[in-house]
């Protein structure tokens, strides 16, 4: 099995750490991992992306040009990467920021309110990672009995008085896609 992401948004908006995130899972899980971050030349405020590449087998290039799972956090990212998205694959977006609906008719797309579901949780930076568990959920890539550890890997032991912020706003973005799931909500986009 070999699933390839887009994470993409402005700079600050903690693409590079979910990517980070899924890198060390992979990797912490056996798995053959490929990481490229990107971004602008402004950091902060400029546009960010990276491909992060996990698969069962030896991954022949970290380039990925169709991937399976794009998570867009700003319009500028869906309007780049929808069009990217394998067909049958996942468009996660963070409707906060996103102010039109997904076109795209042969993916699923997840439309997720991510900032009030961080704000909810008392973490008011953390729309990544209420995406991240979006991910998480809507993939089932990873063994979610082990995200504090990934977590801890992530951001190298810093933020330690954040982590129960963090773990709840992944939770939060799991249980909002298990919801859609469940009620089968999600928009066929």
């Amino acid at each position: 099995m070999k699933t390839e992401f887009t994470l993409a948004g402005f700079g600050g908006q903690g693409v590079l750490s979910m990517g980070l995130f899924l890198a060390y899972a992979g990797m912490s899980e056996k798995r053959k991992v490929s990481y490229v971050p990107s971004y602008g030349a402004e950091m902060r405020g400029g546009t960010a992306n990276c491909t992060v590449t996990i698969s069962d087998r030896e991954i022949s290039s970290p380039v990925v040009a169709s991937p399976k799972v794009v998570v867009a956090m700003n319009n500028p990212s869906l309007d780049k990467f929808e069009s990217r998205v394998r067909p049958g694959g996942i468009l996660l977006v963070n409707e906060s920021l996103v102010q039109r609906q997904p076109r795209r008719k042969d993916i699923k797309a997840h439309i997720i309110p991510a900032q009030e579901l961080a704000n909810e949780v008392l973490l008011a930076r953390g729309s990544n990672m209420v995406m991240l568990g979006a991910l998480i959920q809507a993939t089932n890539i990873i063994n979610t009995e082990n995200i504090s550890e990934y977590l801890l890997k992530t951001f190298k032991g810093r933020y330690l008085d954040k982590m129960p912020l963090n773990l709840a706003a992944i939770e939060a973005g799991m249980n909002y896609v298990s919801k859609l799931q469940k009620q089968d909500k999600t928009v066929s986009a």
